[in-house]
Formats: C-alpha cells, structure tokens, sequence
C-alpha cells in the first residue's frame, strides 16, 4: 500500500523565496470561513439531516466530473449505478460501484479531481493509504462507517467546514419546502437559495411550454400576456428573496442580449407561449429577457449572474438513455463585447446594479471580460468555473484578467458544486493558488506584502460576501 499524503506546500511557487511568502500570505487566510455564493448542492440534506447513504452514492452517482472521466475510458455509465430515464437495469451494489471507481483511479492523475478527492479522504475521512484496487475496500468500509455516524451528517459536516453560508440553485417553479423546513428547524446554519429561471425562460429547454403552464400557477398570474409574464417573474424572484436569495443564475448557450421594442417582444412572446419559436427566435427571446432580468435586479437589489458558453448535452445517446448533466456538456467560443452592448447600453452604469460574468471560453480573459469588467461599474468577473476550476486555470485567470479589471473587479472564488464535501476543498485549492500568484508579484517588487495579505483575504472571503450581499 502506498501512503496517502497530502504536502503542506503543494500548488505553492517551486522558488523557495516565494514559497516562503505563499505560506506567509496562506496561514493567514486558511483558517477563514467559507462563502459559498453559488452551487448545486441539495437543500433536503439541511433541511432533514440525514445521513448519507454510502460512499458511491455520496462520492460517485452525482459527481459528473467522476463519473465522465471513466466513461471516457470505457466505463459504461450503467456500471457506476447513474439512473436511466427509462428505469433500465444499472448496477446496484454501491460497494461494486466502489471497487470500480477504484480500480480506475489512476486516470485522475493530474487532475483537480484528484487534488479534491485525496483531501476528502485524507482529511475528512483520516485514510492513510492510496486509493486503488487493493484498497478499495478498506475505503469503502471507513468511509460506510463514518457516515453511519452523527457527526457525518450533513448539519456537522457544513459546521466542521467551517461553511459560513452557502446558496443552493432553484428552479422558479420550486416551492422552496426544505429551504423551508431549514428556516423552521432552529438550526444556525445558513443556507439560501438562487433563482434559475431557465426552465421558464429558455423556449429550448426540455419541457418548456408544461413549465409555462406550472409556472401560471405557481406564480398565481395570468401569463398569456408578456406582462403578466413579467409580473410572474417578479413575484417568484420576490418569494425566493423571502427565502433568503440574493441573487439569480442564467445559464445561456450564448452571451447574446437585445432590447427590443414592446410591440416586438409582445409579438415574439406569443409565438413562444404557442410554441412556434424558431432557434433564432428562441434566442431573441433569451437575450431579451436577459434585459428584463437585469431590470428588475435593479429594482430588486438580487446580483444577477450569467454563465454562458456551453453546448449541453453534446453526446445524444447519454442524452436519451440517461438524461441532462450527465458529463457531456462541452465549452463553446464565447464572445461578450458585441453580445452584451444591448444590455451594457441600459445598466453598464448603474452603481446599484451587479452583473457577475462568467466563462468556458479562456480566449475571452483579456480580449474582451477584463476590458469590460475595468470599466463598467455594473460588471464583475466570477472565477475560473467548472472546466477550469483548476491550479492552472485559476492561474490563467489571475495573469490576463488582473493587469485590466484588478482584484476588486472580481467576486473571489465559488465551488459551483454538487460535490458537497469537495467544497473545503475546492475553496483550499483556489487560497493556495491566489497566495501563490500574490506571492510573485511580492517577489518581483509589484505589491508590497503588507497590501498581499489583504487582497489574499478579501480574495479568500469579503469579495464573494460583499458581491453576493450575504
């Protein structure tokens, strides 16, 4: 068995004179609380605390970067137990699960996943040895056992992390129950929820014009008009901000926005709520209500974040078969200068107005999102996300984006994760890895190291708290 050992100057600078100021900067950012503004993880497990099930089904079934990184080697996706749409037969046995994610592991050398996981077992679960087949099931029996425990519940874990707060993403059309249920159980733990309304604001969505009709009712608004949609929006993005929201998530394929006239959108509106919009039409329709969005943000105060840039979805057998999230979701070039002009052109200089961007597209860093972040008051950068939540995406993004937009112009760093307990660990990679940056420019006389300590900390801590209003 080879030993499990995580370095305590791993991802820090090799030039041991800025080693040593990436440790100065790190010890006094480590220990901070975490601000999770943005992420996925499932509000049920705060709201009953309950435990979790076992290792495969906490580690393996919901974590699409595990998962599609052995499909990719030819592990069907049946074999590690994902749910089929159809209810068709996969494996069952979590710990066969186990024994084969185990017997791959070695496919994530190299990889953030790999940095996550071995601080998950190293650190939250106490193992001393490497993942692999040998030892799969030494893994498998220590992690089942801890999670049998109190203190491997979800309520313990989020206070062992050191999670000051962390904001779910939710659907307009959720009822919000377990953020509910949180609110009620007396627990300190703070958990907020972030409007997504894609489901009701993307004609190409699976299942879009039944989320219109659910979204009439939920709403309590006649929406055969665009005004009524509108104030079925506005009463939705009310009932979230009851439930602690702070902010809304817009997943679009593209960045594209346009405002149009009201006889125009009225008329697009009604060929949308018919379901006779074309892709060019749908896409119109998007970039319009991007506007809106940001509109009501304004009146509203919610921070609006838009992701744009990916082709979900791309392989359509994983599609069929086993539905959307699956690891197939590929970045696609990505343009903003051009496709935000229409909605910068309204609120680019509103001070009251926050617009979080982010990218899959790295081409876009210093052409075109740092320009705009250094100089619209609206506008700020979200970090390096899913693809390049990496070491080195996370050090692209530092090296084109800080000469234009500065530290100040972006939001620090979010997880954006299902993963739960990958979060300490995703927020220790990006604290090592902005230490390492600052480090260098204290190295080559840039920043003096009184000033790294502070941007380390408002980095790690009061950029995600201040942008995100929590």
């Amino acid at each position: 068995m080879t030993r499990l050992y995580l370095h305590p100057d791993r991802l820090f600078p090799a030039d041991t004179g800025t080693r040593d100021i990436a440790r100065r900067l790190y010890n006094g950012i480590k220990d901070l609380p975490i601000v999770s503004p943005h992420g996925h993880t499932d509000p049920a497990w705060f709201a009953y605390n309950q435990p979790f099930a076992n290792p495969s089904e906490l580690l393996i079934v919901p974590d699409h970067y595990v998962f599609r990184m052995l499909y990719s080697q030819g592990v069907p996706l049946e074999a590690l137990g994902i749910p089929t749409i159809d209810g068709g037969e996969t494996e069952q046995d979590p710990r066969k699960i186990w024994r084969c994610f185990a017997g791959h592991y070695h496919l994530f050398r190299g990889t953030p996943s790999r940095l996550w996981l071995d601080w998950v077992f190293a650190e939250v679960f106490g193992l001393k040895v490497r993942l692999s087949s040998e030892t799969a099931d030494l893994y498998y029996d220590t992690i089942d056992a801890a999670l049998a425990t109190d203190a491997f519940r979800p309520r313990a874990l989020f206070e062992r992390f050191g999670i000051e707060v962390i904001a779910t993403t939710e659907s307009p059309l959720d009822p919000l129950d377990h953020h509910r249920a949180i609110r009620e159980s007396g627990w300190s733990g703070r958990v907020v929820t972030a409007y997504r309304p894609d489901p009701v604001m993307d004609p190409e969505h699976a299942g879009f014009l039944d989320n219109l009709h659910r979204f009439c009712e939920v709403a309590r608004e006649d929406i055969s008009t665009f005004a009524g949609y509108l104030r079925a929006h506005e009463n939705r993005r009310a009932y979230f901000r009851e439930a602690g929201a702070t902010s809304t998530d817009h997943g679009h394929p593209s960045a594209f926005t346009a405002d149009l006239p009201r006889a125009e959108i009225e008329a697009l509106y009604a060929s949308v709520l018919g379901g006779l919009a074309s892709p060019s039409e749908a896409e119109l329709f998007r970039g319009h209500m991007l506007i809106e969005m940001a509109r009501m943000s304004l009146e509203d105060g919610m921070v609006m974040q838009i992701h744009p840039g990916v082709h979900r979805s791309h392989n359509p057998s994983v599609l069929a078969r086993f539905g959307r999230d699956k690891g197939a979701d590929i970045p696609i070039l990505t343009g903003y200068v051009e496709a935000l002009k229409p909605l910068l052109d309204r609120f680019g200089n509103e001070r009251d107005l926050t617009i979080i961007l982010f990218t899959l597209d790295e081409t876009s860093y210093s052409r075109e999102l740092a320009p705009l972040a250094g100089h619209y008051p609206a506008l700020r950068l979200g970090p390096p996300w899913w693809f390049h939540d990496s070491p080195e995406g996370m050090r692209r993004f530092r090296e084109q984006a800080t000469e234009t937009a500065g530290f100040y112009n972006t939001v620090g760093f979010n997880d954006d994760t299902r993963a739960f307990l990958s979060i300490p660990a995703r927020h220790d990679v990006a604290r090592r890895m902005d230490c390492g940056f600052l480090a260098k420019l204290v190295a080559e006389h840039r920043l003096e190291e009184d000033e790294a300590h502070e941007v380390a900390h408002a980095l790690s801590y009061s950029l995600a708290k201040q942008a995100y209003k929590l």
